[in-house]
């Protein structure tokens, strides 16, 4: 099996040193969102009001490919946040899901809900940039930064004003990262090596995740029942975005799901 993880982590270098001579770091923060006050993920997941559910805008995936190329930014992240969605989840890698910074920053300017900046994180380079397009909060990926440079990407991103969703696959990612200082932990259910989906990984890793930090499910989850039993085991956040994006109207998807949450959560 391929491993296509590897493969993104390769073209995400390349692109990343490219946009350094490109876009230096002194024009990324004179950008008109670097002196803005993030708003924060934590806080919206935890409102009563909210689904805790994170819905994804991406157009395309390496297990899927095109999944829906011409939907609407405003359109749909608008309708996202009217059906009761916690925030979004923009996509912004451009070879691999279709994504552009952008899509972040259209997405900013309708707006005014917790935006975490979906991508591959290699360089303080993208933290900076993260901040400069409007992201509220940041991913790391722990099956492809080492425990140190976790701790020092999440160190600037807090400086920036930013949370940290920090995303684990296994028993061994969580527990050798637990001394971070991250926000949010998203425990993924697609193994990105081959792109095969399991709820049960979250059910698996719960009991590992400490109380004080805020558990994600992400990827995979397909029913309101999936978020039922999710809840009950104590996670908070939902993190969904191919469910939705493979309808015409993702919004209009994502407001029917949420109606039906609401039923079945009475």
């Amino acid at each position: 099996m391929i491993n296509i993880l590897d493969k993104i982590i390769e073209q995400k270098r390349k692109e990343t040193e490219q946009n350094k001579v490109l876009f230096p770091l002194a024009l990324l923060e004179k950008s008109l969102h670097f002196e803005g006050t993030p708003v924060s993920m934590k806080k919206y997941l935890l409102k009563e009001d909210k689904t805790g559910i994170i819905a994804e805008f991406k157009r395309k995936s390496p297990s899927k490919g095109d999944i829906n190329p011409y939907a609407k930014v405003e359109r749909t992240t608008i309708g996202y946040m009217q059906s009761g969605a916690s925030g979004l989840s923009v996509l912004t890698d451009e070879t691999f899901f279709g994504g552009k910074n952008k899509d972040l920053i259209e997405a900013r300017k309708f707006n005014f809900c917790p935006i975490l900046r979906k991508d591959f994180i290699v360089d303080e380079y993208q933290i900076i940039e993260a901040k400069s397009i409007g992201a509220d909060c940041i991913l790391l990926i722990a099956a492809v930064l080492t425990t140190d440079e976790i701790k020092q990407f999440t160190k600037l991103a807090h400086s920036l004003g930013m949370e940290v969703l920090l995303e684990v696959h296994d028993k061994e990612e969580l527990q050798k990262n637990l001394e971070t200082d991250v926000d949010l932990i998203g425990v993924n259910n697609r193994n990105l090596k081959n792109m095969e989906v399991k709820i049960q990984n979250s059910l698996d890793l719960i009991l590992e995740i400490p109380h004080e930090k805020i558990a994600i499910s992400e990827s995979g989850i397909r029913s309101v029942d999936d978020i039922l039993i999710l809840k009950s085991h104590g996670y908070k956040g939902f993190l969904m975005g191919e469910f939705f994006m493979t309808h015409s109207r993702p919004e209009l998807a994502c407001k029917e799901f949420v109606e039906e949450l609401k039923k079945k959560a009475l």
